[in-house]
This record gives structure tokens, C-alpha cells and sequence, in this order.
């Protein structure tokens, strides 16, 4: 564990840069084909890409599972959780199809930095949910509550006190989120991490295709032309990112990684900046402010519970 002292932060920071530069390709894909269609090939990319790393894992803990077949012989066990992995991927796919897609629907109507910071809500929405689940929430929690809603007014709110379409539904999406979260927080325990993602990718793929057939039309072409943003998004954002995280987060405090993770936002807006020159205005950029802030302090651990997520 200490071998890795280093690296695993390191695997999360690059998680973290290659999700937020993610909101770029999202952004850059909008331009060219529709919400529906561009999940559909990402997520389709994206469990594609983990079945290789899938086989390749399987075929190094294959000696590991002989052992343990030989000194407790149990199909029993092994048919509960496959069955546990297909219910728990089937679900996180479920909610992924309706997060991603609102995410990708909120990016035509919002800028790439600005969908980051909003979606970034997330860490401070689940452990307000969590207290449906009983779980307990400290002062800085409310304290981030406070700070969020102080920032989303700055960045979301105009003058005229309207809010845009794409904030609420990046806001819509930032709760759908969170709850995709908790959900893998009960399953990811039970099962193969990298399996239930692959999962998950392919449910939400076909739930996408599904909306794609009934309400777009694809176009080839356009395909063709965003073709890089739709890679990326599928093989870095879906396949490498995710299993940055499963490796990143092995012996880490899982307060520690989300705080690294939420860094995504940050690199949105810079993404968004250097490569698209969308800028923000200073009352947006305060919002911004106050809303890192808050997912920071909802972040920190509590010493009582240093353990363990608030």
C-alpha cells in the first residue's frame, strides 16, 4: 500500500482530467449529432473497451480462483453473484441512460465549464440523500449546502432572475448522479467493479439506441465529423477513466478520492477555456468559486469517522 502512496493519487488526478476534458468532447459533439446518438456509440465504445481488460483480469486471477474453488467448492455462492452483478449492472445502467442523457441534452444549451461545476453537485448532493438511507451528516455539510446554492444563484441566475434550460437540466442531472452513486455504493462491495461498468455501458448504450431510433435520426455523416469527440468520450472517458478510478481508489480513503475527483470541474473550465474559448463572466466565476469550495468542505473528513464516507 505504500508502493502506491503516489500512484493512486496520480490515477485519480488523471481521472479527474480526462472526465472534465470529457465535457469538451460533449460540448464539441453537440455541434453534430444529438444526445440520444452520441451516447449510444459512447457507451457502446466504452463497454467495448473494458472487455478486454475484463479478460485480461479473469485470466490473472485465474490461479486465484482455482485455490479458492478447491477449499470451498460453492456454485451457490458464485450463481448469487453473478446474479447480484447483472441486477446491480442492469440498474446502473438504468440510471446512467437517464444522468448521461440529460447531461448531454444540458451541454447544448449551457457551456462546457459551467455543466461541469453544475454536475459536480453531486458530491454534495449524496449525503443529503443519504440521510434517507439513515445516514448521519455533519455542520460542514449543511455549511456545502449553503455555499452550493450561493454559487449556483452566481453562475446560473441572470440579472433577470431566469434560469436556463441547460442549468436545470444539468441540475436534474447532478441529482440523477447522485443517486447513480449510492447505487453503486450498495453494489460495488457484492461485486466485480469493472464488470458491473461494463454492464452498465452496454444498458445504457442500448436504452440510448433505443431513443435514438424513436426520436432522432443519425446521420452518418455527422457522425463521421465528430468522430474524435465520440472516441474520446467512449474509450477515455468510459473505458480508461473508470478503470483509473477502480485502481486509484484500491487502499485510498474514499473522502481522500473524491475530493481528487471532484477536480474534474475544475478542469472543465479550464478545458472549456483553452480549447473552445468559452469564458465566464466574473459573477460566474465567483459562483464557480463558491461552488469548489463547497464540494471541498463537504469532502472533508470528519475525525471521528476518517474511515469512511460522510
Amino acid at each position: 500500500m505504500r508502493n502506491s502512496s503516489w500512484k493512486s493519487p496520480l490515477m485519480l488526478f488523471l481521472t479527474a482530467v480526462i472526465w472534465g476534458i470529457a465535457f469538451v468532447a460533449q460540448s464539441v459533439g453537440t455541434e453534430y449529432v444529438e444526445a440520444f446518438t452520441f451516447n449510444f456509440i459512447r457507451c457502446m465504445i466504452g463497454g467495448l473497451t473494458l472487455i478486454p481488460c475484463i479478460f485480461l483480469m479473469d485470466k490473472l486471477n485465474t490461479r486465484k480462483k482455482s485455490e479458492d474453488t478447491h477449499s470451498s467448492g460453492s456454485t451457490t455462492d458464485g450463481d448469487k453473484t453473478r446474479r447480484t452483478l447483472l441486477i446491480g449492472g442492469f440498474f446502473c445502467g438504468v440510471i446512467l441512460f437517464v444522468a448521461s442523457n440529460l447531461q448531454q441534452l444540458g451541454i447544448q444549451y449551457t457551456g462546457a465549464g459551467k455543466a461541469g461545476f453544475i454536475t459536480a453537485m453531486y458530491i454534495v448532493l449524496v449525503p443529503i440523500l443519504g440521510i434517507f438511507l439513515k445516514k448521519t451528516i455533519g455542520i460542514n455539510i449543511w455549511i456545502s449546502v449553503l455555499l452550493a446554492v450561493a454559487g449556483l444563484y452566481l453562475l446560473c441566475i441572470t440579472e433577470g432572475f431566469s434560469v436556463g434550460r441547460g442549468d436545470i437540466l444539468e441540475l436534474l442531472c447532478a441529482l440523477v448522479f447522485s443517486i447513480h452513486i449510492l447505487v453503486i455504493d450498495y453494489f460495488s462491495p457484492k461485486v466485480d467493479g469493472v464488470k458491473m461498468s461494463c454492464i452498465q455501458f452496454f444498458v445504457c448504450g442500448l436504452f440510448s439506441g433505443i431513443c435514438m431510433l424513436i426520436f432522432e435520426t443519425p446521420d452518418i455523416h455527422s457522425i463521421m465529423q465528430t468522430w474524435l469527440p465520440i472516441l474520446y468520450a467512449g474509450v477515455m472517458s468510459c473505458g480508461v477513466a473508470y478503470t483509473l478510478q477502480i485502481l486509484g481508489q484500491k487502499g485510498m480513503n474514499p473522502t481522500v478520492a473524491s475530493l481528487i475527483l471532484c477536480l474534474e470541474s475544475v478542469v472543465s473550465v479550464i478545458a472549456g477555456w483553452i480549447l473552445l474559448g468559452q469564458n465566464l463572466s466574473r459573477r460566474e466565476l465567483a459562483g464557480c468559486v463558491l461552488m469548489f469550495a463547497a464540494i471541498v468542505l463537504a469532502q472533508l473528513p470528519k475525525r471521528e469517522n476518517r474511515g469512511r464516507l460522510t
